[in-house]
């Protein structure tokens, strides 16, 4: 059976969103970010067959501030292919780079002919001077789902605190390089889920790990690990498709291997959720990076935390 190939920049209108996000001009972006990444696809079938006669866990995965549904596929196929069912959502709250939703023309219609559907378009929402971070980022960081496990990146970390404090019913969640401004103090105690921390080497500072600390509490299974020579942009597929200049530029390459951290990155996960659900797999082989124990890991954090108990 034929599949389309699924692009990973999947319309012109996220080229849109990202140029935004970067703080570049729309006509130089619309230019320039295509010749990077308009014949990129994805290792995915779009309209595939599902596999059925089994059920699988499910993991809801949380993209970055001005980010999007397909950024994360390096991290997202490999879960899929190790038999979850990924669900990559895109949010609404003007937190993605961009995203859609179907909505009637406004024309008359029938049964016969009802009205036809275009695509409604929202597009990243900039901070306004002298606006308050905290808040805004607070009013974006809301999901309502009722499934199994919940990943995310950045912001999306903090929307694995924010949902595992909601709802009992997630049974773990893995926050990557995770930004813990988003978060208010009354959700730290709520969060009584296992829970792990991936952390890159160069982004993390010592009042935002200060805060995932709350988080360590006696009782609570809870483990953080740093990936030595990664940076933020680690995680995202932006690091495998970018040249060393425009990486260096945005900083989306660090000292280690792309291939290697993000190596990383699936094996710890995989690890804590075949433990944290009860799966019947053989990701328990890599337990020991839970521990931080392996080439270009640590166990807990580089950050000098002294700075931010100062603060």
């Amino acid at each position: 059976m034929n599949y389309e190939n699924t692009k990973w920049i999947p319309s012109k209108e996220y080229y849109k969103g990202l140029s935004l996000f970067l703080n570049i001009s729309w006509i130089v972006g619309k230019f320039i970010l295509p010749q990077f990444f308009d014949k990129v696809t994805s290792p995915a079938k779009w309209n595939a067959e599902f596999k059925t006669g089994e059920k699988y866990p499910l993991i809801i995965f949380s993209h970055g501030l001005g980010a999007f549904r397909t950024m994360y596929s390096a991290i997202c196929i490999e879960m899929a292919s190790r038999g979850f069912i990924v669900a990559s959502v895109e949010h609404r709250d003007q937190s993605s780079s961009a995203t859609y939703y179907y909505k009637e023309k406004p024309t008359a219609g029938d049964k016969k002919n009802p009205p036809a559907l275009h695509e409604e378009w929202i597009f990243y929402r900039k901070l306004k001077p002298n606006e308050n971070e905290h808040l805004l980022r607070r009013q974006q960081n809301s999901i309502d789902v009722q499934k199994i496990a919940i990943m995310g990146h950045s912001f999306g970390g903090a929307t694995v605190i924010e949902t595992l404090s909601k709802d009992p019913r997630f049974k773990c969640g893995v926050a990557l390089d995770a930004w813990m401004l988003p978060l208010s103090d009354e959700v730290y105690p709520k969060v009584h889920q296992p829970l792990l921390f991936i952390n890159s080497e160069k982004y993390q500072w010592a009042s935002n790990i200060l805060k995932m600390k709350k988080l360590i509490i006696k009782g609570r299974k809870r483990k953080m690990i740093t990936i030595i020579g990664s940076v933020h942009q680690s995680f995202p597929d932006f690091t495998f498709l970018t040249g060393n200049t425009v990486a260096k530029y945005f900083n989306l390459k660090g000292s280690i291997d792309p291939q290697t951290a993000i190596d990383i990155v699936n094996k710890a996960s995989l690890a804590f959720l075949q433990k944290h659900l009860r799966l019947s797999k053989d990701f328990n082989q890599w337990n020991p990076l839970l521990n931080g124990k392996g080439p270009h890991v640590i166990p807990d954090t580089n950050v000098d935390l002294t700075a931010g108990a100062r603060q």
